[in-house]
């Protein structure tokens, strides 16, 4: 299968010395083995590198994304990308803060590590001499077993070492406590660099820096079990400037499977970023080059109501995730939905899933404008939604209300959906039954 268009555009910036430096500036490096002896080795000859991912849900989010982006400015700088999806770790789960995870059945966690091995692939080349490959660890861990497991593998760890790690830690002073079999956690992801610096020489391992325990618990392993040096990469936690978390809207997470979160929700979310953050997510989140962020810096900066920062990143993330067609109709449906386009023209889907963002309700044809209005919040009473009406500030599918007492379906779309607003930006979304 060819590349995607998004793929073949990409490149590094030509301005930075090296990867190294272009991951610096971009604010993926928060923590990091031997930072000299990193930049000497990613300025060298091709390495193999890795980050996993486990199939605790089925998609990865935006927070995945920032580890997939870090793997593909390492594979353009000519680097050997593994893409793991963890098929065993993925049946125990990495220790959360607070509890223990409920463990998925096994055919489950089977159909998850498919559909997030489909995912990574979109995201990496699989062409050229440096494509990547996915690797699975249930396939060297399913045929251990436990006696080999402690043998070969536990003989290595230090429990008072591995009561240390953060996540351990935090465990053992909730009211939860912590199993064995989330504590073991840390093994499996050190045997996984193990296995693979073993099969492919693989010397580099990326995560998150909430994963660092688990990060140096494989660099250790490989320096114990092979006398070798290994390295390992932590990108920074992305949270807002306020302190927020990054990448949930009302407790749910930004999915990267269309079907869990629409293109045009994903659009929205980075169309709707804060101005204090627009630049450090276009730094993180794109490969726009270093000139083309400052001049956006300056456009932040002087005309922030222009939101040209966020419009950009918007289009830019949105179309490598989904492809510039989904994006193009996310956009369409922006402008129609706010009376800037027509309506009439969307396809269905791309305005269901625009309405479903919205506060909505499902009606029947005879149910009055008014009503509706009172029903998604839009007002607060009949009275008040009638005087609204009066006053020619209600609009259904962006044509005027001028009556009273009319009702929503002569109104409504063909597909038996509608647009309610009141005054300029207050919008709700209508099923019609």
């Amino acid at each position: 299968m060819p590349e995607s268009e998004s793929l073949q555009s990409q490149s590094n910036d030509a301005t930075f010395d090296d990867v190294w430096d272009e991951l610096q500036y971009r604010g993926l490096i928060h923590v990091s083995t031997n930072e000299a002896e990193l930049k000497e080795l990613l300025a060298g000859p091709p390495i193999t590198y890795y980050c996993g991912f486990d199939p605790t849900a089925p998609s990865l989010h935006l927070g995945n994304l920032v580890q997939l982006l870090t793997m593909r400015r390492l594979q353009l700088a000519g680097h050997k990308p593994l893409g793991l999806v963890g098929g065993s770790t993925g049946l125990i789960g990495d220790p959360r803060p607070t509890a223990e995870r409920t463990l998925t059945e096994r055919d489950t966690v089977a159909e998850w590590v498919g559909y997030l091995q489909a995912q990574v692939s979109k995201f990496l080349s699989s062409e050229g001499d440096n494509a990547m490959r996915l690797v699975n660890n249930l396939d060297w861990t399913a045929p251990l077993s436990a006696i080999d497991f402690l043998r070969d593998v536990g003989k290595y760890f230090r429990v008072g070492t591995m009561l240390k790690k953060d996540a351990v830690s935090a465990r053992l002073n909730s009211d939860a406590g912590i199993s064995f079999t989330e504590f073991s956690y840390q093994i499996l992801q050190g045997m996984d660099f193990l296995e693979l610096y073993r099969s492919y020489g693989c010397v580099l391992q990326t995560g998150g820096s909430d994963q660092w325990g688990n990060l140096t618990s494989g660099t250790d392993l490989i320096h114990k079990a092979e006398g070798a040096s290994a390295h390992a990469i932590g990108t920074p936690l992305i949270t807002n400037s306020d302190g927020t978390k990054f990448g949930k809207s009302e407790g749910n997470a930004i999915w990267l499977d269309p079907a869990l979160t629409s293109p045009y929700a994903l659009y929205q979310f980075w169309l709707n970023t804060d101005d204090a953050d627009v630049i450090a997510r276009l730094k993180v989140f794109t490969f726009l080059t270093r000139a083309e962020i400052e001049a956006l810096a300056e456009a932040v900066a002087t005309e922030p109501f222009k939101r040209e920062a966020q419009r950009r990143l918007a289009v830019e993330v949105t179309t490598l995730v989904h492809g510039a067609a989904a994006t193009e109709a996310a956009i369409a449906a922006s402008a129609a939905i706010f009376g800037n386009g027509d309506l009439g023209a969307l396809d269905a889907t791309t305005l269901e899933s625009a309405l479903r963002e919205l506060p909505n309700t499902t009606t029947t044809a005879s149910t009055t404008v008014a009503q509706v209005l009172v029903d998604t919040g839009l007002s607060p009473s009949l009275s008040a939604a009638r005087r609204s009406i009066g006053e020619g500030g209600v609009y259904v599918n962006n044509e005027k209300v001028v009556d009273e007492a009319a009702e929503i379906g002569p109104s409504a779309l063909p597909s038996g959906m509608a647009v309610l607003r009141r005054g300029k930006k207050t919008l709700a979304g209508v099923f019609v039954e």
